[in-house]
């Protein structure tokens, strides 16, 4: 009897994406962030190193670990062909319209032969809860002021303990953002709900279609 084959979900750690946070199964939240690039090939020498100073800096001064992904896509051409497509509809000038009907077969033609890849990067970052043990505090603890949890109206212990949580990694979110920002200004964005969906979607899906949600890139320094 052949084995039944088991959903590729049941391999994946992730229980549910909530407000653009992963919350995984084994309580454990990630957040992604997007990065803009800076090319150093453009830079004097001087600043080379300055930049790789400041970058190793920033990543010693962490106490946290964090993962950094650098992810290569296929361009989509084809809204770009659309826009040209309209404009050659528009245009009234034969001359130009022929131009342009040539110049969107050559990139149509070219863009067949050559894979025109775009690489996008990202920082994945972490926070898991420490384990508390049943035997310090207690009692004790529960009378120091502020230190019992705040439950609103019809909102459960589980929501209580994702917003303690989240907390914490919207902390480690402000800390890489600065720290990148000091390494030659690289900006980083924290991806919503819809976009770390669509990374997901594509990266377990590398041969779909793409969908309609898109990801917008922090601007290159």
């Amino acid at each position: 009897m052949a084995p039944i084959a088991k959903p590729s979900q049941k391999f994946v750690p992730i229980k549910e994406v909530r407000d653009g946070i992963i919350i995984l199964k084994d309580g454990g939240l990630r957040a992604v962030m997007m990065c803009s690039s800076i090319n150093l090939a453009l830079k004097a020498f001087e600043e080379q190193q300055a930049t790789i100073a400041q970058f190793q800096t920033f990543l010693n001064s962490l106490d946290f670990s964090v993962q950094i992904v650098v992810q290569s896509r296929r361009y989509d051409i084809r809204p770009y062909l659309l826009t040209l497509e309209q404009r050659m509809k528009d245009q009234t000038e034969p001359l130009l319209k022929m131009q342009t009907r040539e110049y969107i077969d050559f990139i149509r033609e070219f863009t067949d032969t050559v894979n025109i890849m775009r690489k996008y990067f990202f920082v994945v970052v972490p926070y898991t809860q420490a384990p508390l043990s049943h035997k310090s505090g207690g009692f004790i603890e529960s009378l120091i002021p502020g230190n019992k949890k705040k439950q609103k109206k019809g909102q459960s212990a589980d929501d209580v303990a994702f917003e303690e949580k989240r907390s914490q990694l919207d902390q480690r979110i402000g800390v890489i953002q600065q720290g990148l920002a000091r390494s030659g200004g690289i900006q980083a964005v924290q991806l919503g709900t819809e976009e770390v969906v669509e990374l997901f979607y594509k990266v377990f899906n590398p041969g779909e279609t793409e969908q309609n949600v898109k990801i917008e890139q922090p601007a290159k320094s």
